[in-house]
């Protein structure tokens, strides 16, 4: 049966002791870190090597977003802007930067799909506030909900015609973190009216395939429970309220935001409706450490059933369409949209 979590890789290659744990856990995807993207032809072979061991071509995922957060660098792959970038340009013309948007996401879709990866753990649909922590900062598209969900949402369609689907994140809003989620728990202590503005970015974009959860706790809800832990938070919140009905998974369990053992944070989650438990091991470079702690991870993780196994369905259904595109004039355009871009596919 496949399991509901997202692994990932310790390095370049997948190591005997991955690849037998692939082979027995059966985790439903991948996912791929800074450490295991050094060269198209590696990573392709990598996704290979990955599918071989699972029998089966898994969800391979990534985080693309561009800017700050980009696992595939140049100058082996393009850069691409911030979300900050095109709000910038959505500011000055609306439909330009919507275009943009949408544009630069295609180019990233289809250079994802080019290594048969088709899942981004982007858009980022969080408002930052004045004074909160930038571990948000200029990945946002924006500071208000209407600007951030309209952009993100062209991100989001953009992916999906290059045959990516995407993750928003990090639902219901990080935007207002004082501390850096990888490292402790932040607080938020905006009132229920405040936060309201940042559902509502969330709210807009609900018919998202996948979103991923925030390791912040929200004193008007459930203070001190990071969200990924908090069944009023899931359930009331971004179920109910902000309406989304795609696949939830957390954000990494590795994070420091999260207090017990990795398998009791993974049980928490799924306790509190999350279903799919993500593991990146962004902290570790041992391969047997990261090994260790993605055995914990899986031996926690249900089956993949009923409603979870619907939504995940849904989002892999997203990624097996690509519709037709002219990469060379994409290019052409997207660089007039923003000449310091370096390289091009």
């Amino acid at each position: 049966m496949i399991k509901a979590c997202i692994l990932s890789v310790s390095g370049p290659v997948l190591t005997k002791e991955e690849a037998a744990l692939f082979a027995a856990e059966q985790p439903w995807g991948v996912i791929l870190m800074g450490r295991s993207c050094v060269s198209r032809n590696q990573v392709r072979s990598l996704v290979d090597d990955v599918w071989n061991a699972m029998n089966r071509p898994c969800l391979i995922f990534i985080d693309q977003e561009g800017g700050r957060v980009a696992r595939l660098k140049a100058p082996e792959w393009p850069l691409f802007p911030r979300g900050q970038d095109y709000a910038d340009m959505y500011a000055n013309d609306r439909e330009r930067g919507l275009s943009a948007a949408w544009l630069g996401h295609r180019l990233i879709a289809a250079e994802l799909a080019a290594l048969s990866i088709h899942a981004d753990c982007a858009p980022v649909v969080d408002l930052p506030v004045p004074g909160a922590h930038d571990v948000i900062g200029d990945r946002a598209f924006g500071t208000d909900p209407e600007t951030v969900a309209n952009l993100a949402g062209a991100a989001l369609r953009g992916l999906a015609s290059g045959g990516v689907a995407g993750v928003i994140k990090h639902i219901p809003g990080h935007g207002r973190s004082m501390s850096d989620s990888h490292l402790e728990l932040p607080r938020v202590a905006a009132s229920e009216a405040e936060l309201a503005k940042d559902f509502d970015a969330f709210a807009r974009l609900a018919d998202a395939p996948m979103a991923m959860t925030a390791h912040i706790s929200y004193d008007a809800f459930d203070a001190n429970v990071p969200a990924t832990l908090s069944k009023i938070m899931i359930q009331d919140v971004i179920r109910a309220r902000i309406g989304f009905d795609g696949l939830l998974m957390t954000d990494d369990l590795g994070m420091q935001a999260l207090g017990g053992s990795l398998g009791e944070r993974g049980e928490a989650a799924i306790a509190a409706g999350c279903d799919v438990l993500l593991h990146c091991s962004g902290f570790l470079s041992d391969p047997l450490a990261i090994h260790s702690e993605m055995a914990e991870v899986a031996a926690v993780s249900p089956g993949l059933t009923g409603r979870p196994l619907e939504r995940a369905l849904r989002a892999e259904a997203l990624s097996t369409h690509q519709e037709e595109f002219d990469l060379v004039e994409g290019w052409q355009t997207f660089r007039s949209y923003f000449p310091h871009l370096v390289g091009a596919a």
